[in-house]
């Protein structure tokens, strides 16, 4: 490992251990150089002042949302919608590798908000280079988890080559992670499921626990799934974003009842800037305080289980959770 990655785990690391009870931690934004994108995406973006879905911001504006959303770190990935791509693999990979940089330095800027993830692309850069993708995310930039686009991209979750990139960042040290949505049939349960049995004692983690932006009656089936696969495989991490409030209250309630290693299993998130850290973090909050007033609650499994929900219960939601599941890899990477 690079010394400068090595650096970057043991500030972080250090610095989760001393705060891990107390922080708030959204697991899942995108930022971007904004100042130095491709023409044609500025163009994009940038001609209007009307939010663009996908419309990307920096490091700066994520600070300034994360202050008035009361959050004190957020898991940082790239953007995908301003990372164009054309038919040269090595352009592509040019490419990634710029906007993974960039979150490698805002973190070296901002010691203490940020926690950089990687991503990698087996389709758009090939599996050869998507590999090295990854090795350049966890032992140059020091990255815990590298992610992958299945549904954005358009391949299989599952596949041959998915499967060459995921095993190469798990020998690396690494957590894979995926966007996991009913918005495309690229990241079925099925699938994901396939990928934790390959290495069930080893993390990996599902973006959006079956969300994503999917219709109602295509995403209702996708929900439930996603719900009972992390139940029946406890090595599954699900980051709740892009997905409706009322799964998502169901999801904290179900695996709140079925008790730890599951409890620890789900972190909170908003996806921004696809979401708004503001509305989603303000709507967490209310929902655990609705959950804490459990003999007025909607949910008869509420009801029913007086103390279901606390205030370090909605800490471990909230923040807790994630810190600790990046302690123990941070401390994984540095063995």
């Amino acid at each position: 490992m690079k010394p400068k990655a090595k650096f970057r785990i043991e500030r972080q690391l250090q610095f989760l251990k001393d705060n891990k009870d107390n922080l708030v931690i959204d697991a899942d934004t995108h930022i971007s150089d904004v100042e130095n994108l491709a023409e044609m995406v500025r163009i994009k973006y940038f001609g209007t002042d009307n939010y663009y879905h996908g419309k990307p911001i920096s490091a700066e504006d994520l600070l300034a949302e994360m202050q008035m959303a009361g959050i004190d770190m957020s898991l940082v990935w790239q953007n995908p919608a301003v990372t164009p791509y054309g038919d040269d693999m090595d352009e592509n990979f040019d490419t990634l590798l710029k906007a993974n940089r960039y979150l490698f330095d805002v973190d070296a800027k901002y010691p203490g908000r940020f926690i950089p993830g990687g991503w990698s692309d087996p389709k758009n850069l090939g599996v050869e280079l998507a590999m090295e993708m990854a090795e350049i995310c966890i032992k140059e930039f020091g990255f815990l988890f590298v992610k992958m686009n299945p549904a954005q991209n358009a391949y299989p979750i599952d596949s041959d080559n998915v499967v060459q990139v995921f095993n190469k960042i798990i020998e690396l040290g690494g957590i894979p992670a995926f966007h996991f949505g009913g918005d495309t049939p690229y990241t079925p349960a099925v699938g994901l499921e396939k990928l934790a049995q390959l290495h069930p004692e080893h993390p990996v983690v599902g973006i959006h626990m079956g969300g994503g932006g999917p219709s109602y009656m295509e995403g209702e089936e996708h929900y439930h799934n996603a719900r009972a696969l992390g139940l029946k495989h406890s090595n599954i991490r699900f980051i709740e974003s892009a997905k409706r409030d009322t799964h998502i209250e169901s999801d904290f309630i179900t695996y709140q009842l079925a008790g730890e290693p599951y409890s620890k299993n789900i972190f909170c998130a908003s996806d921004a800037p696809y979401g708004r850290q503001s509305w989603n973090f303000g709507g967490y909050r209310a929902m655990f305080k609705s959950l804490m007033d459990g003999t007025n609650h909607t949910d008869k499994r509420v009801r029913e289980n007086p103390g279901l929900f606390t205030e370090e219960v909605a800490r471990n939601y909230m923040g807790r959770n994630f810190a600790e599941l990046v302690i123990a890899g941070y401390e994984k990477l540095l063995a």
